[in-house]
């Protein structure tokens, strides 16, 4: 059966959403994608491509391909905060396979942790909202900050409140280790908007992506991200330079219990937002959930309304069943259960010189051939998946690196330790101006964390 789908773009993630698309057995799937560049990947499954993921450009498209389109799917949250979904389906009746915009709950940091008070505030670190309105004068912000320090021990982080404003998030201990540079930080994002200061968390990371079709909340296995540029957890955050899944639901440092809080977590939240009965408002993935296992039981310290990225690249490559009937299963109000492989995934990410800070500049070639990478996944009998990023083909016929995220090499194994090494293997062959970590998975990395969680739980 022939169906057409639009893709809303930008990375790996949604090279990763493309290839679960077309793998499918059941259909011919034709892309129409509208994307941020022309991503080699995409672009070589796509009937036809727009460059431009405003919402309004979107609209266009897709009103250009209305008769040939059964539905959407959205991977950047971008769009979603902007209520892509609202609008196709609105003034199109596509339908779209993404929260609306009343549920976008990324677009705000405080409204997260306001709504976690409601439902589960044992997960709440302690927190103190900044808001420029309340202040008159610089004197005024540190009358209030500077105590609010005192009972944190200056051991916080300090966000700001909506996406990609200011400078971003720092943490004490990490990014910052006085309270001038803290007060740095906190006046570049306070000069933009309101700013969150919470409590740091001590504990390891996983996360839980949660699919839904808007009455019930489906369980995926844990995932672990790797935000820091470089090995050994050094370095500025990043989008993440990759991530693993074990061969079964839980991390290595994790316990059943920490599985099981973390998706009660989940439970509730999606309760307090669904309301009595159903909401296809919440179709997709409504929450995709970051937490730390902690002294003091499971924290959640971050809420999105999309896909991982590149999380979402351990799950669909292992997922069992067709993905597009997994979308119709969304759409229709009919998905009761999502299955995996016992399989681990392991994704590192080939990132440009300047990313990450690595470099303050470069001036060489920004080509990437990944010919030699195709070549040795074909070796690899699919375990190997390849997923172009922040790339784009160009008139001449080559590919090239953007500014962020290059490439996505997703290694699949029985085990963390073969699933790294096709990993490694994969991003060894491509050639290009790119770096990497090397320790995404490692053996010395995971009995770090779970080291670090025996401790804690040692002194509970």
């Amino acid at each position: 059966m022939k169906i057409g789908v639009l893709l809303v773009s930008y990375g790996s993630r949604a090279a990763c959403i493309a290839d679960s698309l077309v793998r499918s057995e059941e259909y011919e799937v034709d892309i129409y994608d509208a994307d941020m560049q022309r991503n080699p990947f995409i672009l070589s499954h796509s009937k036809d491509i727009t460059v431009g993921i405003e919402v309004d450009n979107i609209l266009k498209f897709a009103e250009k391909h209305k008769s040939k389109l059964d539905f959407g799917i959205v991977g950047p949250e971008g769009p979603i905060i902007a209520g892509v979904r609202d609008r196709i389906e609105d003034e199109l009746g596509i339908p779209m396979i993404c929260p609306t915009k009343e549920f976008a709950i990324e677009g705000s940091k405080v409204a997260q942790r306001e709504l976690l008070k409601t439902c589960a505030p044992e997960a709440n670190p302690r927190y103190k909202v900044f808001d420029p309105k309340d202040y008159t004068d610089e004197a005024s912000v540190k009358k209030d900050l500077w105590p609010w320090l005192d009972e944190l021990d200056n051991k916080v982080a300090v966000k700001p409140d909506e996406p990609a404003v200011g400078k971003g998030v720092g943490v004490w201990g990490d990014h910052f280790n006085t309270r001038e540079e803290l007060y740095s930080l906190f006046k570049a994002n306070f000069s933009e908007g309101v700013v969150l200061v919470e409590e740091k968390i001590d504990g390891e990371e996983f996360s839980l992506q949660c699919f839904s079709d808007g009455k019930s909340l489906i369980e995926t296995p844990s995932v672990r991200d790797y935000k820091r540029a470089f090995d050994g957890d050094l370095g500025p955050n990043t989008g993440g330079m990759g991530c693993y899944k074990d061969n079964n639901k839980l991390l290595p440092f994790m316990s059943e219990n920490d599985w099981k809080t973390g998706l009660k977590i989940a439970r509730r939240l999606f309760k307090k937002l669904r309301g009595d009965g159903s909401n296809p408002g919440l179709r997709g993935i409504p929450l995709y959930m970051a937490y730390t296992c902690a002294k003091d039981g499971v924290k959640l310290f971050e809420v999105n309304s999309r896909p991982g990225d590149p999380e979402i690249m351990n799950l669909l490559p292992v997922l069992k069943g067709d993905f597009v009937e997994t979308c119709y299963d969304m759409i229709d109000g009919n998905l009761k259960r999502m299955e995996f492989e016992n399989l681990a995934t392991v994704i590192t990410y080939a990132v440009p010189m300047t990313y990450g800070e690595c470099r303050a500049q470069f001036t060489g070639s920004k080509h990437v051939d990944l010919t030699p990478s195709y070549n040795t996944a074909n070796k690899y009998n699919d375990k190997l998946r390849i997923y172009p990023g922040s790339m784009e083909l160009r008139d001449d016929g080559k590919t090239y690196m953007c500014d962020s995220r290059a490439v996505g090499y997703v290694g699949i194994g029985e085990s963390l330790e073969e699933a790294r090494k096709i990993s490694l293997e994969g991003i060894t062959s491509l050639d290009g101006a790119l770096w990497n970590r090397w320790d995404i998975g490692s053996k010395h990395h995971v009995q770090m964390s779970i080291d670090h969680m025996a401790d804690i739980r040692r002194t509970e």
